[in-house]
């Protein structure tokens, strides 16, 4: 299968993917009534921190913010959102909140306050960083910005760390580009982001810390690129599985990336980190099989070849959540160094914690939400292309 950057890109928020489209998409759409507030439960068996942090956190509510913040408030840290409040939450603790739309440049509510750290979790176009710089340069200790593996220019080197090449910006003017522009052409996500982690470091010299994930994955993730597998694999039967289950996969818990997150402002740790998982190199075979024995004993895999699957029309990351074909242009995906990570102390859950997790929140969400799952394949042409493949078998 030939599978290209540029083709996966345009599967969804870059190769990585991490639901940046449907949050794109709401960002140009009509505002709609803000919804009622939806708890958040406390960290547990967590240890306090030495010192107490001023955390300002931009965004905060979506889906890696909310883990942050829980865990942040157990370590005993002060906490303030910045976002346009539109997915109000109930914090298991005090937090300030305040409101302004980066994309409008409306940051009033940040002059004239001072933070030990400043967390940018949302941010996607150059000109946001630009604005915050000017707003909080000399304001803040320190300055964390989640960016994305789909920075890297390529995916063909296997083991590359932070220091290869990244992604080139080649239109006029990077300032310029809107959320409408990336949502039309997804190439643009990983130079964008790219200059975003320079303008970053412009405006908070020596005290930026990028922070790069892969696949982030877990309960809460509402693009379904993981969770297709736990709700698919327990529903049972013969189960398209793509390759030969020897192609490399990387993912990380949202839950166990915000923890480190706010453990690395804790240490005062800067410089620019890989940030995936897990620790020793996985395959698409441990990943599926490791999903199967924590959520079902009643699916058979069926592997079916890459070159099969591409004359079905099957498509990696989309279709098959989570793979991509570990040779040609994509040979170095999944196996991006993630050792300066490592020892700076990230950690990770078991999978089958992350696996029966994940199918617990999704079994908790509305009828209507749980009708079709957004990643995967549908259940009708699953079973169409594994006849197709039994049938070539004989």
């Amino acid at each position: 299968m030939s599978t290209t950057r540029r083709e996966l890109m345009q599967l969804g928020a870059g190769a990585l993917g991490l639901g940046l489209a449907p949050r794109l998409a709401r960002a140009q759409a009509t505002p709609a009534p803000t919804p009622a507030p939806v708890p958040v439960a406390p960290a547990t068996g967590v240890e306090r921190a030495g010192k107490p942090l001023r955390i300002l956190i931009l965004g905060g509510t979506g889906f890696t913010g909310p883990h942050q913040v829980r865990y942040a408030l157990a370590r005993g840290h002060k906490l303030t959102l910045f976002n346009r409040g539109r997915r109000p939450k109930e914090w298991p603790g005090e937090v300030e909140e305040l409101h302004g739309d980066r994309n409008l440049a409306e940051l009033d509510a940040l002059r004239g306050r001072e933070w030990d750290v400043c967390i940018d979790n949302p941010t996607s176009l150059p000109f946001w960083v630009r604005d915050v710089g000017q707003v909080l340069q000399g304001k803040v200790g320190q300055y964390v910005f989640i960016s994305t593996l789909s920075v890297y220019a390529t995916e063909e080197a296997g083991n590359a760390d932070e220091s290869a090449p990244l992604a080139v910006y080649q239109g006029a003017d990077a300032m310029q580009e809107t959320m409408e522009k990336l949502r039309a052409d997804m190439a643009l996500y990983g130079p964008l982001k790219a200059l975003s982690e320079k303008e970053g470091e412009r405006w908070f010299p020596g005290i930026t810390t990028v922070i790069r994930p892969g696949l982030i994955v877990g309960p809460g993730d509402e693009s379904d690129r993981f969770t297709y597998w736990p709700v698919r694999l327990e529903r049972g039967g013969d189960v398209l599985a793509p390759g030969d289950g020897t192609d490399p996969v990387q993912i990380i818990d949202a839950r166990d990336l915000a923890e480190w997150t706010i453990r690395m402002v804790e240490a005062r740790a800067y410089g620019t980190y890989n940030a995936t998982g897990p620790a020793h190199p996985m395959t698409m075979g441990d990943m599926l099989c490791g999903v199967r024995a924590a959520t079902t004993a009643g699916a058979r895999l069926v592997w079916v070849p890459a070159s099969f699957l591409e004359e079905q029309k099957v498509t990696p990351w989309g279709d098959m959540p989570a793979w991509v074909p570990g040779s040609g242009e994509t040979a170095g995906f999944g196996r991006r160094s993630i050792q300066k990570a490592l020892a700076a102390g990230l950690t990770f859950r078991p999978l089958a914690a992350t696996a029966l997790d994940t199918l617990a929140w999704w079994k908790s969400l509305p009828a209507e939400r749980t009708a079709q799952l957004r990643a995967g394949i549908p259940a009708e042409r699953e079973q169409a292309v594994l006849a197709a493949w039994k049938a070539k078998q004989g």
